[in-house]
């Protein structure tokens, strides 16, 4: 696998495959207020097709959007493709390690969530790595449209 230079912008190729590829997609940071980002970006994606979990501890065995909120990545009982993280940069590392060992394909941090260390973990584990970027905002680049049936 080559290495990415998380600092630069991402080849859309790259971009475009995971998000072609992925089924199922856990939402780390989670939110069940419908002003936080978040929340919006469970939605679209939710809506758009994709299979969500949610997975914040604190809101655990109640519903977003219908779907039950998951204590933990390890506490979801079935395959996820995609981590997304909705938490603090700090955060990330250990997210990582997670997903990881829960054998996720992808390690997404949303904007502003990027941190080195992560990337390492997941890439030398052969996962793919997005950082600081937003699939919500992805799904809608030119590139995706075909995907949704769109004009372009």
């Amino acid at each position: 696998m080559s290495k990415i230079n998380h600092e630069e912008a991402y080849d859309e190729n790259y971009i475009a495959d995971i998000l072609k590829k992925v089924k199922t997609i856990a939402m780390v940071g989670a939110s069940n207020d419908k002003t936080k980002f978040s929340y919006g970006v469970l939605r679209v994606l939710h809506e758009t097709g994709y299979k969500m979990f949610p997975v914040n501890p604190t809101l655990a065995g109640s519903n977003i959007r219908g779907l039950k909120v998951f204590p933990s990545l390890s506490s979801i009982d079935e395959k996820i493709d995609m981590v997304q993280v909705f938490r603090k940069a700090e955060d990330l590392p250990r997210v990582a390690i997670e997903a990881v060992e829960i054998g996720a394909k992808v390690l997404w941090g949303q904007i502003g969530v990027k941190h080195p260390e992560a990337a390492k973990i997941a890439e030398e584990a052969g996962l793919k790595v997005v950082m600081n970027r937003c699939p919500k905002i992805e799904l809608f680049r030119p590139f995706w449209k075909p995907k949704l049936n769109l004009e372009i």
